[in-house]
């Protein structure tokens, strides 16, 4: 389980499934996108500011979403990635949805209407 000490984390609707599916059809994958998901959880924790977090792992998209990939988790992984958003002002990091590369542009919009959303239900 994630481990986690000033950071929230709130699933999207769509991450619970999209992690189920990861589970039983990709396990390896996940494992690693999850391993990586703790240690960029880790480095929020310990950052003064999200936005100064970086990774080799870590891949900054539109709208301040992050997605964090497979890498370290052993060979010959596919590219997977879960698409995060970090709301400095409530200290929570939204799991949106986790995807391969060709899901990427329909995850990489799919992520941005979320964000998009949620900034307008927060003003």
């Amino acid at each position: 389980m994630l481990r986690n000490v000033i950071w929230q984390i709130e699933p999207s609707s769509q991450w619970p499934k999209d992690q189920k599916w990861y589970e039983k059809k990709r396990p390896r994958e996940i494992a690693a996108v999850l391993h990586n998901l703790q240690r960029y959880l880790d480095q929020l924790n310990a950052a003064p500011n999200a936005r100064v977090v970086q990774g080799g792992y870590l891949h900054h998209e539109p709208h301040g979403v992050v997605a964090v990939d497979q890498k370290g988790g052993g060979a010959n992984l596919p590219e997977t990635r879960l698409y995060t958003f970090a709301d400095p002002e409530t200290k929570t990091l939204h799991l949106i949805t986790v995807g391969d590369k060709n899901s990427q542009s329909e995850d990489i919009k799919f992520c941005s209407d979320f964000v998009k959303s949620l900034r307008k239900s927060t003003t």
